[in-house]
């Protein structure tokens, strides 16, 4: 197998039997919608059979966006099923980021390639000094639609690491399964966002053959946000925003990144006040270090406020999950920090079921109360100068991180796709 780096694998613009057009991808805004089944998938264990089944079950399309996919029992699994979707005809187009799948093998991506898998990376780049550096404005979306049937979005990535069988540093994610009419609204999103053109989702319906995923309606209100660095930047902290200004009796966070912005922490701090009960659950056991030691500045100002917070200490927390009172909830991609709020492309699903909302409180709070360490309130506070200089620092970061953004290189986003060299036959008469 050719393990030559991902950056030496040929690409070439896009080209899509319709190309995309940028003034309608731009500006996609999707509405509440009724009648949908919404179940919640715990880790790898919960997540992996389910979309698995649904993608061997395909009958026409996949559409697939992930952040990471990795070489291990898990990719391979997943490739296997999408070779077998496009070699009985089912069209498969899988959308990586550039980064996160950066060090696949162009074998790996030429067996689904020659398969018939349209496979297309977003925005890859080459080595600096043996590093990537292409660390912002990632393709961070976690989303899979079959048939525009039934679709999956969270925040797990096809990675053995989402299994408990990983050892210590398996990851704790949340994703959902939705079927209903909310499908409708994630099909039309993942199809405009892997180059094709789409209409405005209004009046927009495609005819379809019965598929064995379609089910009877259920009552849960869903609705697709998502962030972009065009017209949607801020879709998904303003949804937060409106619910924490709406809670009346309980909030609960559960983020792996937890670095919000201003706005967001003095609404989670004016939720506290009027006498809301407000849980954060953090991470404990961080893979990324930074992460930990960033939401900790973070702590005294919320736990004078009277907000509970929670370390997840069984092993890394990568959930983007919240719950507001007894219906509101929203399960996705997003981190509440500044990559996913400023520069990252994200995708939530907002969901008004009391019976999810309730499902999901229980499963926060059996965390909560059985793997985490509780913060006590009197947190022995440092010095003075240490708290007073601490403070000013992250009150303005958090305040001015934003328009900081505008100051990073960027550049259009590249969605290319892999091509497949073949290479000359070796001839022997050359060798000397």
């Amino acid at each position: 197998m050719n393990s030559a780096p991902l950056e030496k694998v040929a690409v070439e613009h896009i080209a899509t039997d319709q190309p995309p057009d940028d003034a309608v991808a731009r500006d996609l805004d999707y509405g509440w919608q009724s009648g949908n089944q919404v179940e919640l998938l715990e880790n790898g264990e919960a997540y992996f059979p389910k979309v698995f089944e649904a993608m061997r079950q395909a009958q026409r399309e996949i559409l697939l966006e992930t952040f990471i996919l990795f070489e291990d029992k898990v990719g391979h699994e997943l490739k296997g099923i999408l070779i077998e979707a496009a070699q009985r005809g089912v069209k498969v187009v899988a959308s990586l980021d550039g980064f996160g799948c950066g060090e696949l093998t162009p074998g790996f991506l030429s067996e689904l390639s020659q398969a018939g898998v349209t496979v297309q990376m977003f925005d890859p780049a080459s080595k600096t000094l043996g590093f990537r550096t292409n660390w912002f404005r990632r393709l961070h979306r976690k989303i899979v639609v079959v048939d525009a049937s039934v679709a999956f979005i969270g925040g797990i990535n096809f990675s053995a690491d989402h299994l408990g069988d990983f050892g210590p540093e398996a990851k704790q994610d949340y994703a959902v399964q939705v079927q209903g009419s909310a499908v409708a609204d994630l099909h039309h999103f993942a199809l405009a966002q892997s180059g094709r053109r789409v209409r405005k989702r209004r009046g927009w319906r495609r005819e379809q053959r019965p598929s064995p995923w379609a089910a009877g309606e259920g009552d849960g209100l869903v609705r697709l946000i998502y962030r972009d660095n065009l017209q949607h930047r801020t879709d998904i902290e303003e949804a937060y925003l409106h619910a924490l200004r709406k809670a009346e009796r309980r909030v609960v966070i559960a983020n792996a990144y937890f670095f919000p912005g201003y706005r967001l922490l003095r609404e989670i701090r004016n939720a506290a006040r009027r006498g809301v009960e407000v849980q954060l659950i953090m991470q404990g056991q961080p893979d990324v270090l930074l992460a930990k030691l960033a939401a900790r500045m973070l702590y005294d100002y919320l736990l004078k406020e009277g907000v509970v917070i929670h370390e997840y200490c069984q092993r890394p927390l990568h959930g983007k999950v919240a719950l507001v009172d007894e219906e509101w909830s929203t399960v996705g991609s997003s981190n509440l920090d500044p990559l996913s709020l400023s520069l990252n492309l994200e995708a939530n699903v907002l969901i008004r079921d009391r019976g999810f909302n309730q499902q999901l409180f229980e499963r926060l709070e059996y965390l909560s109360q059985n793997h985490c360490k509780t913060m006590p309130e009197n947190r022995a506070p440092r010095g003075w100068f240490w708290r007073v200089t601490v403070g000013f620092l992250v009150f303005h970061v958090l305040r001015h991180f934003p328009s900081w953004t505008g100051w990073l290189p960027a550049h259009k986003p590249r969605l290319k796709p892999f091509v497949h060299e073949e290479r000359p036959d070796h001839d022997p008469s050359s060798h000397r």
